[in-house]
């Protein structure tokens, strides 16, 4: 069996696992170091290829959720980053290089291609990262960001009085640290204070 035979099950723009591959050959690693010289795949971690797309930009990156599934051998999991914070509107304005992995296998720092994801293993994540999740999580993280941490806390407490409490309430629950509950808690019992004097 030779090299070609394996390149033939190849589709294009799609991650591989060495163990997907090995199914197709007799000789799996020797036909890998073929087909990576003939640039017919690219290897992005030890046991994971992609099988490049090329488009009229030049060769199209993987797909990162291709690229976490296989590497990962799960469907559970969420891709989000400390840029998706900005979008909230509460004073963070950093940009970061950091692709964050939330699931339920691996914890750590690992380069798949030319992306560093970090994968955090937690019991509950959503499947989106909706705003009530960004909000809490941005709380959870607030300590790793590089912005004045005062301010921004003043401004996800006035955030989170313009959103669905409850739907709030229950991503604080689900997905909280023990300091992001203290803080929210607080905010909650001030809420209810002035609902109950009204």
């Amino acid at each position: 069996m030779k090299a070609a035979a394996l390149k033939k099950h190849l589709k294009k723009g799609e991650v591989y696992r060495r163990s997907d591959l090995a199914k197709w050959s007799n000789a799996v690693d020797r036909h890998l170091d073929i087909l990576e010289a003939e640039g017919a795949l690219q290897k992005l971690s030890p046991g994971l290829y992609y099988a490049p797309r090329e488009t009229a930009f030049g060769i199209a990156p993987p797909d990162e959720h291709k690229v976490v599934r296989s590497f990962l051998k799960d469907d559970r999991f969420l891709v989000t980053s400390p840029n998706r914070y900005n979008s909230l509107g509460v004073g963070t304005t950093q940009l970061y290089n950091a692709r964050t992995v939330y699931n339920h296998k691996r914890h750590g720092e690992f380069k798949l291609g030319n992306r560093t994801f970090f994968f955090h293993k937690k019991p509950h994540f959503p499947k989106k990262a909706t705003e009530e999740f960004l909000l809490v999580d941005l709380v959870n993280n607030l300590d790793s960001l590089a912005e004045d941490k005062e301010s921004v806390l003043e401004n996800v407490f006035k955030k989170a009085l313009t959103m669905d409490l409850k739907k709030l309430k229950r991503s604080v629950m689900e997905y909280g640290s023990v300091k992001a509950k203290k803080l929210f808690s607080s905010l909650f019992a001030h809420e209810e204070n002035m609902s109950h004097a009204v």
